[in-house]
């Protein structure tokens, strides 16, 4: 993994375990953000323009740590720290998908190779977002017949078939067969079904 083209937000009202941890990460070739308030992280606009986690501490003034797990739905990767936490408060972060749970005062080998695994799932996470966001893209330029075609031929029906289903004749469809397979960038029916799999398990992980 290319460390420099991924973002660890660190987000901790203690200024200087902040600074030691930012500090920490550096020197190991992380790009790091420092933040004093889920406010600070919650405002940003680019969370998932590059390959991101968060260091999160869990008990601030005005937001907890598990707020902030519950307002980013997901969407980043966190690790979260902790001087005052429970098994209640633990149990909770892991449901909510939390990569890891440490305490205060943080061991420096665990909490890089938590940072480690969360900056993986990160990059997972990005390289299918951007998967999902090429195959929409694709799909967007299909008109609605293409893709209610789309739909019959990747579900097994042959063209005289989707013909017989769609009221048109073989020779159509055969055109509109072609013209889903320039738009979907799809060499081969079976290329084709890979495509809109995909598409349906992302539509399927998002609800």
């Amino acid at each position: 993994m290319n460390q420099s083209a991924s973002r660890i937000f660190i987000v901790d009202d203690d200024d200087g375990l902040r600074a030691a941890l930012a500090r920490l990460l550096r020197a190991s070739g992380y790009n790091v953000e420092s933040l004093s308030t889920p406010d600070d992280l919650l405002e940003r606009a680019d969370l998932t323009s590059q390959p991101a986690c968060v260091v999160l501490d869990l008990l601030m003034p005005g937001m907890t740590g598990l707020e902030v797990q519950q307002k980013l739905a997901g969407l980043l990767p966190i690790v979260f720290l902790t001087g005052h936490g429970d098994v209640s408060s633990s149990v909770e972060a892991m449901k909510g998908g939390a990569l890891d749970f440490l305490p205060k005062p943080v061991c420096e080998a665990r909490l890089l190779a938590a940072v480690e695994r969360a900056l993986n799932r990160a990059c997972i996470e990005s390289r299918r977002r951007n998967e999902r966001a090429e195959i929409e893209e694709r799909m967007s330029h299909l008109t609605h017949r293409e893709r209610e075609v789309m739909d019959l031929v990747v579900n097994g029906r042959l063209n005289k078939q989707v013909a017989s289903d769609l009221g048109a004749s073989e020779k159509t469809i055969k055109i509109h067969r072609g013209r889903v397979m320039a738009k979907m960038k799809a060499r081969t029916l079976v290329e084709l079904v890979r495509i809109v799999a995909k598409a349906r398990v992302c539509s399927t992980d998002e609800e």
